[in-house]
């Protein structure tokens, strides 16, 4: 077991086991458990995994923050009208963060776009949580008894409405498609709706999906696509299944739009992972594999970065539950296999219950008994044999004196083992000064593992820089790495022009240019000026800098000789003081 997960078995009060295995042993049921991964290839042979224990008796959906690696889970508890609801939040490595309870039941969850808003399907409301601090308030929508499906798309949040006074009709009921846009705190019907609890899922490129279940009053059901993109839904292709016959109608419990968004993949009870063209929906050219003998598609979800696809199930004792593979069908590599069976694991893959994190390095399954009365998270990391990396020689940085509001370039080098990756690693930053710690973005690492963080400070004093390795598909995290760079004042200077000679009766001119480095001043620059003759030393009247940096002193001197004109500015708390002198040698 490597240090990445050794921590998770202390800080949980859950069940954890590693999966990292040699692929000759993947066919072995893991010793004490009743976890069961069967063969795979050697090139999916690491895949390790956490489990937690979920504090809910009933499920209804599945969220995943990738922005701040959090997991919400909604414990629906459907049936009465004072049933409270409840949502577990997860950190990805487990560890319970906190629940968030609600006085009537909840049902659909989406997530806004950055990760900021948590949308929240109540009985009578559609409750907004800021995740940073789970702080809630709430939009008065159309009742719901039978539990809502949501989903963000195009900055709305589209919401079903399925109402039926009998909790024993909500499979047949009229459901409607609402939506609700943020920017103008405002919901209203889209005219779209149809029997049953219709489902939603959002994908790439503003699209949506909306998938109703199999019902005695839908016994043809719809697949179709929506554009969600200009703040009004546009329906694309759609399509019912059934033959002429009336044979092979859709059964509904999952459905994923690839990361690109060119298919869709369908969790079908009766014909397993269904993948689909998403421009007409028409059966794409290559479909997967069949599920194993006596497993029925239960969820489906494609990586957030494209390369692979986890199809869940329900199936009995050794059975595969979970299958994790390249979600190019054409790649003929065998899937890595779960069987979940047992109290430790649940015995199968709840409908709706996977989701991946957005870069495809964790893949979140929510499993179920066979009673549907107790769920567990199980997070597993992706199918791929894993290498080390670590950060050598330190972090240098130039200039040598950094400036406040300057470009700084902090420089290092990231080593890793195992062959060379297909794509170049990258790196992330941050620097921590007195206002606290900056997200500074991701930086690539070049072919000889040299990479460069740049950056513009924009305090005076220290400021910490913190690179980090989180690790991909093949690489485990590398230990971060950080230095502290002390950021100075930004450099000013003051140029003079003035003629060698002026005269008591034509005066003299002084023509300059003024020049600030770093962050740009708030206003323009006011600049002092002091004359010393033979008379004694006297000040002039200041000058402003114009908008292009010159100014223009005019002076009547008072005395022959020489007249020494001196400029300066004081400077500010981002910037030095500079001065500059001129002599000129007065006549009459």
């Amino acid at each position: 077991m490597d240090a990445q997960f050794s921590l998770w078995g202390a800080q949980l009060n859950t069940a954890h086991r590693p999966r990292r295995l040699a692929a000759t042993l993947l066919a072995a049921a893991l010793a004490g458990t009743g976890l069961t991964v069967a063969a795979a290839p050697a090139a999916h042979a690491a895949a390790s995994e956490a489990v937690a224990k979920l504090p809910i008796t009933s499920y209804s959906a599945l969220a995943v923050d990738s922005a701040h690696q959090r997991v919400y889970i909604a414990d629906s508890n459907m049936g009465s009208y004072s049933n409270p609801g409840q949502i577990a939040v997860y950190n990805f490595q487990g560890e319970r963060i906190t629940t968030i309870s609600t006085t009537q039941h909840i049902s659909g969850l989406a997530l806004n776009a950055d990760g900021s808003t948590l949308y929240v399907g109540g009985r009578e409301v559609i409750w907004r949580y800021d995740t940073s601090t789970y702080a809630s308030n709430g939009l008065y929508v159309s009742t719901d008894t039978c539990g809502r499906s949501l989903a963000f798309s195009g900055g709305q949040v589209y919401y079903t409405t399925p109402y039926s006074y009998y909790t024993s009709q909500c499979d047949t009921t009229l459901t409607y498609l609402d939506s609700y846009a943020p920017a103008t705190n405002t919901s209203g019907r889209t005219d779209w709706q149809d029997y049953g609890k219709l489902q939603l899922e959002a994908g790439p490129g503003d699209r949506m999906l909306m998938g109703q279940p199999l019902n005695s009053a839908a016994t043809n059901p719809f697949l179709t696509v929506y554009d969600a993109g200009g703040g009004s839904l546009v329906r694309n292709a759609a399509r019912r299944f059934a033959d002429a016959d009336g044979k092979g109608a859709l059964d509904l419990k999952d459905m994923a739009l690839s990361a690109d968004g060119s298919k869709v993949a369908v969790a079908d009870a009766s014909a397993g992972t269904r993948l689909l063209n998403t421009g007409d929906l028409s059966d794409a050219a290559d479909g997967y594999q069949a599920l194993p003998d006596g497993a029925s598609a239960s969820a489906v979800a494609f990586g957030g970065d494209g390369k692979y696809i986890a199809r869940g199930a329900s199936a009995t004792g050794s059975t595969p539950d979970l299958l994790v593979q390249p979600a190019d069908p054409a790649d003929a590599t065998a899937p890595l296999e779960f069987a979940f069976e047992g109290s430790l694991d649940g015995d199968r893959v709840a409908a709706r219950g996977l989701e991946w994190a957005a870069d495809g390095s964790r893949l979140f399954a929510v499993t179920t008994n066979a009673a549907g009365s107790q769920y567990w998270l199980h997070i597993i990391q992706p199918p791929a044999v894993q290498y080390d990396a670590r950060f050598t020689g330190g972090l240098t940085h130039s200039p040598a004196q950094a400036a406040a509001g300057e470009p700084l370039a902090v420089r290092g080098k990231l080593e890793q083992d195992g062959p060379a990756p297909a794509e170049p690693l990258k790196v992330k930053a941050t620097r921590t000064d007195a206002s606290g710690t900056h997200e500074l973005g991701t930086f690539t690492v070049k072919d000889d593992g040299t990479f460069t963080v740049l950056d513009e400070p924009d305090l005076v004093g220290d400021a910490t820089y913190t690179v980090s390795y989180l690790g991909d598909l093949t690489h485990r995290p590398a230990e971060d790495i950080t230095t502290t760079v002390s950021v100075g004042k930004a450099p000013t200077s003051i140029a003079l022009t003035a003629p060698e000679e002026g005269s008591l009766s034509t005066g003299v001119e002084i023509t300059g240019t003024f020049t600030a480095q770093g962050k740009a001043l708030p206003d323009r620059a006011v600049l002092k000026v002091s004359r010393k003759d033979r008379l004694g030393t006297g000040t002039l009247s200041s000058v402003t800098v114009a908008a292009d940096g010159t100014f223009t002193i005019n002076d009547l001197p008072r005395t022959r000789g020489n007249a020494t004109y001196t400029v300066g500015w004081p400077g500010d708390d981002l910037h030095q003081a500079s001065t500059a002198s001129a002599t000129v040698y007065v006549r009459r």
